[in-house]
């Protein structure tokens, strides 16, 4: 992926665009299926919450979870509707789209990353715990209408 150099603040200053760059490496390595290249980028001492589920931290117990995501989830979409970047922190509002065996689950998120020495130290998702509960509830039949 290439640097962006686009990216200015709300005060016409230019913002760290490899922050960015970081998190749209890490989208891209989960929409490809490559977990090794995602973990690559998070920091050993990252900190990964769904809001409002208790927190991850360290990287050995960010891979349990993506790993019990793994065995309910063979797809993974990112659809980016707004990101920015300020100071370290990267801000995204989007839709993720997980797919599996019984799983289509189109979810709309908003998540912080705060990046370090081009790692990601804090993932932070928060999500409509509501809905997502009720779409999951209805998953199996969404999954056979969306064939």
């Amino acid at each position: 992926m290439q640097p962006r150099t686009d990216v200015v603040s709300d005060r016409g200053a230019p913002v760290s665009a490899d922050d960015i760059g970081v998190v749209e490496a890490f989208f891209e390595a989960f929409e490809a299926g490559d977990t090794e290249r995602a973990l690559a980028l998070m920091a050993d001492d990252i900190v990964y919450q769904n809001v409002p589920f208790p927190a991850d931290r360290g990287k050995a117990a960010v891979t349990r979870t993506l790993e019990l995501f793994g065995r309910f989830v063979t797809g993974f979409e990112i659809k980016v509707i707004n990101i920015a970047a300020r100071n370290g922190v990267v801000l995204t509002e989007r839709v993720d789209i997980l797919t599996g065996p019984l799983v289509y689950l189109d979810l709309w998120v908003c998540g912080t990353f705060v990046i370090r020495d081009g790692k990601i130290v804090l993932w932070r998702d928060y999500f409509d715990l509501a809905s997502t509960t009720a779409k999951l509830l209805v998953s199996p039949l969404r999954k056979l209408l969306h064939r």
